[in-house]
């Protein structure tokens, strides 16, 4: 909707654009002002104006914050074929000489967003599980130590503090072979350093049963009657103060 002069009622009028045709028509006698407009904004929605960042229209990907460039670095693709020219391989030279400082980051982010998918998590918590892991990097001090658990902590620890927690047995089953124990020894390991960087403790979030008992009885396959009774059955146990089953679910998480 906007403002615009209709010469048949002699003043200004609220218009409609009609996108699809690409006309401006006069909301009240219907005249069509102007046709066949060119739409020069983006064909896709980009969220600019939520971010507060110019508008890309037509041009690259999402901007990343954690790494280095923004992720907006250039790469050069090999030639088609068995052979090249020389302008080619020259490129193809430099390229690799201009090592990309985040490329390890990249694949980390890689690694997570693929064990996300495969748990079904939220964007929100692939994000955090990546800004754990780069302040874990910053720090250079992960050397050495096994990277797929140290990835699977990080996931472990944003699904805690973004209040949807997984078991260690789920984080497990997309680890790329990471053990719980491995992974038990990592999340400890994050937390110290995370500790260390703030000065102060992190908020891990506090794990209930009603936390897990929707997915289970999903997974299970019980009917919406079971799983209301089970949800009862929860808020009574909180009522009476009853900590057992929490305990068992803290200590097996």
């Amino acid at each position: 909707m906007g403002d615009a002069y209709c010469s048949d009622c002699k003043r200004s009028t609220e218009v409609v654009f009609d996108h699809s045709a690409g006309d401006t028509v006069c909301s009240e006698c219907g005249l069509v002002l102007e046709s066949h407009s060119i739409d020069e904004t983006s064909e896709w929605r980009t969220f600019a104006n939520e971010s507060g960042d110019n508008d890309p229209v037509r041009v690259g990907g999402p901007t990343n914050p954690l790494l280095t460039d923004g992720g907006l670095s250039t790469v050069i693709s090999k030639p088609n074929g068995t052979t090249s020219d020389f302008l080619s391989s020259s490129l193809g030279r430099w390229q690799n000489r201009g090592s990309n400082p985040d490329r390890s980051l990249i694949l980390a982010f890689k690694t997570i967003a693929t064990m996300s998918d495969r748990l079904g998590l939220v964007a929100t918590i692939k994000d955090r599980a990546n800004e754990i892991y780069k302040k874990v990097e910053d720090q250079k001090s992960s050397r050495g130590r096994n990277q797929d658990a140290i990835l699977a902590a990080c996931l472990y620890i944003a699904c805690r503090q973004e209040d949807k927690p997984r078991t260690v047995k789920e984080i497990c089953s997309v680890a790329n072979g990471a053990t719980k124990k491995e992974i038990g020894r990592a999340k400890e390991y994050i937390v110290k350093q995370l500790e260390l960087e703030m000065g102060q403790s992190v908020e891990m979030g506090t794990i209930h049963a009603g936390d897990f008992m929707r997915r289970f009885c999903s997974n299970l396959g019980m009917t919406n009657q079971t799983v209301k009774a089970a949800q009862e059955s929860v808020q009574k146990s909180e009522e009476f103060d009853i900590r057992y089953l929490d305990f068992l679910i803290c200590r097996y998480a």
